[in-house]
């Protein structure tokens, strides 16, 4: 038999690849929570209000350890859209998903549920937040694509940076 780098032959050397071995696994993908408000209805309908909106969207994602390597990821959009200073209407969605993840060091599960879960729940959160604005009677709205990449290294750079000092003795 073969010795791998460590000196272990066959079978001890297999079990050790099998349990280094990186699985990622959808398990259920799940509309958590939504909301919809239109507080200048009827008036932004009757033609009183012109239509020139102003778009504000916010992104924040939460995971949760459940049991073992299963995680929940939780994408929350929040669409805000005025006229002028007011409200026209405001649409939340918290797209989750159950996702297992196994054979990934800490630093790369940090981005496989700060990046790519994100990542996998956002077109449902753009379907959702469509269609919640097409109901409430506006115009379609579709979101642009996301660079949950480039957020995630965000946040990271944000926290080392806010990351207090380490001490020095002296």
């Amino acid at each position: 038999m073969a010795e791998n780098e460590t000196g272990e032959t066959g079978a001890a050397a297999g079990t050790e690849a099998a349990e280094n071995q990186q699985s990622f696994k959808i398990q259920r993908i799940y509309l958590k929570d939504v909301s919809f408000e239109s507080p200048l209805t009827p008036k932004v309908f009757a033609g009183s209000v012109d239509w020139q909106p102003q778009v504000a969207l916010n992104l924040n994602t939460e995971s949760t350890r459940l049991e073992n390597n299963m995680f929940e990821c939780v994408l929350s959009v929040t669409v805000t859209v005025k006229l002028g200073e007011e409200t026209a209407y405001l649409a939340e969605v918290k797209q989750a998903g159950l996702f297992v993840i196994e054979g990934f060091e800490e630093g790369r599960l940090g981005a496989m549920l700060g990046s790519f879960c994100p990542n996998l729940l956002f077109p449902y959160s753009r379907e959702a937040i469509s269609s919640l604005v097409q109901k409430g009677g506006f115009p379609q709205l579709l979101l642009e694509p996301v660079n949950f990449d480039a957020l995630y290294a965000q946040h990271l750079a944000s926290a080392k940076q806010n990351a207090p000092a380490p001490e020095t003795s002296q």
